[in-house]
């Protein structure tokens, strides 16, 4: 079985969101259901539906996040480390500007708040590499260099 790699935070995370799940939504989602299924016929009942639909988008998430914890592995930053790896917070110039990434585990991933996945394209590309390194990365927009600064 294919170990699921996360963060010790990205983890934390997770297991934060399934107990909400399972101790708060999960029980407020049923007793949406239940409110809807008095309020009579079913058939036309858009309550109801959206009710049922709500719960079962909270069952998919449980059941993800119980597959995604039974095959973690918690990989532990290495602070201090010469190269980037999972878990290390990269600070690269691109075109003069300088951006901060943080490598996280493929679930953890958003690049809105710059947190890349190590199997994303940019993060393959730095996975490795060393202060001081170009790095070239084919993206949507076209290729980027990377000049790597700083590893934490």
């Amino acid at each position: 079985m294919k170990k699921t790699q996360l963060t010790k935070t990205g983890y934390e995370a997770l297991k934060k969101e399934y107990e909400e799940l399972v101790s708060v939504k999960r029980p407020q989602a049923v007793e949406r259901l239940q409110k809807a299924r008095s309020m009579g016929d079913l058939s036309e009942n858009s309550e109801y539906s959206a009710a049922k639909e709500e719960l079962a988008f909270v069952e998919g998430r449980v059941q993800e996040i119980e597959e995604i914890l039974k095959t973690a592995e918690v990989v532990e930053n290495h602070n201090g480390s010469t190269h980037i790896e999972l878990g290390s917070s990269v600070t690269v110039q691109a075109d003069g500007k300088t951006e901060l990434f943080q490598i996280v585990g493929e679930f953890e991933a958003d690049p809105l708040n710059k947190k890349l996945s190590h199997t994303s394209p940019i993060g393959q590309a730095l996975i490795g590499k060393t202060v001081g390194d170009l790095v070239e990365v084919d993206v949507p927009a076209g290729k980027i260099k990377y000049k790597i600064v700083d590893i934490k």
